[in-house]
């Protein structure tokens, strides 16, 4: 019987034949946690401080074999399944309450085949994982722009980062993929093997298995690039917008630039004055030669005095951890993006008014620009169906105490359906998703049913559901 303080993952396990849990113990070559063990509340807490979830087992795995037993034990015994990467989705799909946490966290190897030029990763590594091996070789795919972040997730849903504008999505950059399905079966999926597979996993999120390793095509990229970091004041965001809307217009592939509305930080970088004010900012990168960089962002420049220009060649590596100390472990955050078809005025009205009215300094509301690369490729060819849209606007809710979580993430939610509710925008994108409360198909498009077909062929009944979930059509459908 359930006591009153016990957690649904205690109340689960304890419904778990012993023998059986023993056995998996017995044979996983990584480590089998329990609710009782010491390690267990370390082992279930992830980067979103927000998310509290009691998963009946967590599973370490330490290679493929182990990935195999945990899906199995789970399928066997119609146990949800989170699968962990690098634990960074927003939602918190990285761990499950009374389900098994397939935790890649220690298969996090990075080998690059320079003759090939391709890098494979397997399935816990981070950005910055790959990039050290990548940058070695003058060499790297594209990827997000925080190096903390986990490939597998961040691929699986679209991926996009400084070089987005000209190399695509992460996913664009997938050659083959190794994945656990539902069955325990491993397979390998790429353009020429189970290539319906391979069509889903670019964009499909969680939905089809456990990604053990990801082989992606490399480009020539640093090891030193342009970074561009200019912070205006709020009184001129307007007008910064309005020069970024211009920029954006004729703005070469090999450029680009995130917009968004913060506050100044509190760093000795920033004049002491403007601490805790309203601002908007520009953080891009160029990679072509840098005797030309200053003039390909100088009308971004133009109009107003920055209160701050961190600006100047920097090595990629640098570029990609960046933001790291602006996203740590623990702190509480709500994000969500919606896809524009344009930037009217009345997006950045939104992006200005919310920013001023923020309980939280640490929030931002940002513009990525798109297109290019991400555009080239047609909505049918990859899950990933909001290709043509030349700008994503994400609300991120960032804050530190849990006592104030309601009143962030109602500013959220309302800044959000302002935005959402405007004629340019549209969609969803599956990396920023809330706490997943919205529709899948938001996300899918024309590209929906196609991937319930695939969803129903390879996970039937469908295990892997912690997430933005497509459930496979029944007899009933």
């Amino acid at each position: 019987m359930e006591t009153m303080n016990e957690t649904v993952g205690e109340a689960t396990f304890a419904e778990l034949p012993s023998d059986a849990v023993h056995t998996l113990m017995a044979e996983f070559g990584g480590d089998v946690l329990r609710p009782s063990d010491e390690e267990y509340d370390d082992a279930r807490r992830i980067w979103n401080g927000m998310i509290d979830k009691s998963p009946a087992l967590i599973a370490r795995c330490s290679g493929v074999a182990d990935v195999v037993a945990a899906v199995t034990f789970a399928r066997k015994r119609d146990l949800p399944i989170a699968v962990r990467g690098g634990g960074h989705n927003v939602a918190g799909t990285a761990v499950c309450d009374g389900g098994i946490v397939v935790d890649l966290t220690e298969m996090n190897g990075v080998r690059v085949d320079r003759e090939a030029g391709t890098v494979r990763a397997e399935g816990g590594a981070t950005l910055g994982d790959v990039d050290r091996e990548t940058q070695l070789f003058g060499l790297a795919t594209a990827l997000g722009a925080v190096s903390e972040t986990g490939i597998a997730g961040l691929t699986l849903n679209g991926g996009y980062g400084h070089l987005s504008r000209e190399y695509g999505l992460a996913l664009d950059n997938l050659v083959s993929v190794d994945i656990v399905t539902a069955d325990g079966g491993v397979r390998t999926a790429s353009e020429d093997r189970n290539e319906d597979l391979f069509w889903a996993i670019r964009g499909g999120g969680g939905n089809l298995g456990v990604v053990t390793s990801f082989e992606y095509a490399l480009h020539e990229v640093g090891p030193e690039v342009y970074a561009f970091f200019a912070w205006f004041r709020g009184d001129d965001a307007v007008d910064a917008m309005a020069r970024f809307r211009e920029w954006t217009a004729t703005a070469p592939r090999n450029a680009g630039v995130l917009a968004f509305t913060a506050h100044v930080p509190e760093l000795e970088e920033f004049p002491e004055e403007s601490w805790g004010e309203p601002a908007v900012a520009f953080l891009g990168s160029f990679r072509g030669d840098l005797a030309d960089a200053d003039a390909t962002f100088d009308t971004l420049r133009e109009g107003a005095t920055p209160i701050a220009d961190l600006s100047g060649p920097m090595a990629y590596i640098d570029l990609q951890s960046m933001l790291d100390e602006d996203y740590p472990d623990g702190l509480r955050y709500y994000w969500k993006s919606v896809f524009l078809d344009d930037l009217t005025d009345e997006v950045v009205d939104v992006m200005v008014r919310y920013n001023e009215s923020a309980p939280s300094a640490l929030s931002t509301i940002d513009c990525w620009h798109l297109g290019d690369a991400i555009a080239d490729v047609p909505r049918d060819a990859t899950a990933f169906w909001h290709r043509d849209k030349p700008y994503m606007l994400t609300v991120e809710a960032n804050w530190e105490d849990a006592a104030d979580d309601d009143a962030n993430v109602i500013w959220g939610r309302e800044a959000f359906a302002e935005a959402q509710a405007l004629p340019a925008a549209s969609g969803r994108y599956g990396n920023f998703p809330g706490m997943n409360e919205d529709p899948a198909r938001l996300l899918y498009g024309d590209n929906y049913d196609r991937l319930v077909a695939v969803k129903t062929e390879y996970d039937p009944e469908n295990l892997f559901r912690s997430n933005q979930n497509v459930a496979p059509r029944t007899d009933a459908d």
